[in-house]
């Protein structure tokens, strides 16, 4: 049965389905897989999976990236229609891989924005003026202090995963992996100050470690919105995002360890390719330090 139409979908979906239950894919990246799915589907038309060519593929791609379409996009949608026919391939629904050879444009690579450690200190620094701030200032310095990710922050239980007396915090990352990340001193007296408080907020039987106004576990764009306002009000003059403090995170512990494992490690990479990006930030960090410091490198 050719493989076009409701067909097509429908083994997408299931694949997709698999992606969520088995292997375990935030319903995020599932969602991303599903759109570059449908944009398959689209491009393929009437023309059956199997029917299609290398050279279908790399004309589909030549369109989207004369729309603009940058090659990082390009590239994970080509990661998922490449898995997407490996699955098939092992059902024996197709015989060829048509996007085995593809490669995706090159395109510039751009560094993540981080803070200086100056602006992490002004940021983090100064006098909280109620309950609500101390909880913000507690989520930031945890942010800062171990480099989680939103969702890993926001997903934190009172009763497991936070040990302030050892100074450590177990967060499960992506694709279901727990790691043990250091907190930092101030982290945990922000959190500390914050606990003492967070009882007057808890409806009692919510375990959540941060707390909204009406004693609910706090969203992820709650904690978005609090931070872009918090670094507003302290007249920072840039845009604060959470990944903002745990790019801030990194670049500043491989600054003063030079160890890329470690920041690894703690940022829950699976490949050291994804850590390796921060020694570029360390890299323009010393070229900053050189052509003011260097005396044949200064302006005549």
């Amino acid at each position: 049965m050719p493989l076009q139409g409701s067909d097509a979908r429908a083994a997408a979906d299931v694949w997709l389905k698999e992606l969520a239950e088995q292997r375990r894919l935030s319903p995020h990246t599932v969602e991303g897989y599903g759109r570059d799915l449908a944009s398959l589907l689209e491009m393929a038309g009437t023309t059956p999976l199997e029917q299609l060519q290398a050279q279908d593929i790399r004309r589909a791609v030549a369109r989207l990236h004369a729309r603009n379409l940058s090659g990082r996009s390009l590239a994970r949608m080509l990661s998922a229609w490449r898995g997407f026919y490996r699955w098939l391939g092992r059902r024996h629904l197709v015989a060829v891989n048509p996007v085995q050879t593809v490669r995706p444009p090159k395109s510039r690579q751009a560094l993540p924005s981080v803070l200086s450690p100056d602006q992490a200190n002004a940021l983090l620094d100064g006098v909280v003026e109620d309950v609500l701030e101390l909880r913000d200032r507690a989520m930031f310095e945890l942010f800062y202090s171990s480099g989680l990710r939103l969702s890993e922050l926001a997903s934190l239980d009172c009763g497991g995963g936070l040990d302030l007396k050892e100074g450590e915090v177990t967060v499960t990352g992506k694709r279901g992996k727990t790691r043990l990340v250091p907190v930092g001193a101030s982290a945990r007296a922000a959190i500390e100050a914050w606990l003492a408080h967070r009882s007057g907020i808890s409806t009692g039987d919510e375990p959540a470690l941060f707390l909204g106004r009406r004693g609910t576990r706090l969203s992820v764009r709650s904690i978005q919105v609090r931070l872009e306002r918090w670094g507003l009000k302290r007249g920072l003059g840039v845009h604060v995002h959470p990944h903002m403090l745990r790019h801030s995170f990194a670049s500043h512990v491989l600054q003063s360890s030079g160890d890329l494992r470690a920041v690894q490690e703690m940022l829950g990479h699976s490949s050291i390719a994804s850590t390796q990006i921060y020694t570029h930030l360390d890299f323009q960090h010393l070229a900053q330090v050189y052509d003011a410091a260097h005396p044949r490198a200064k302006k005549k």
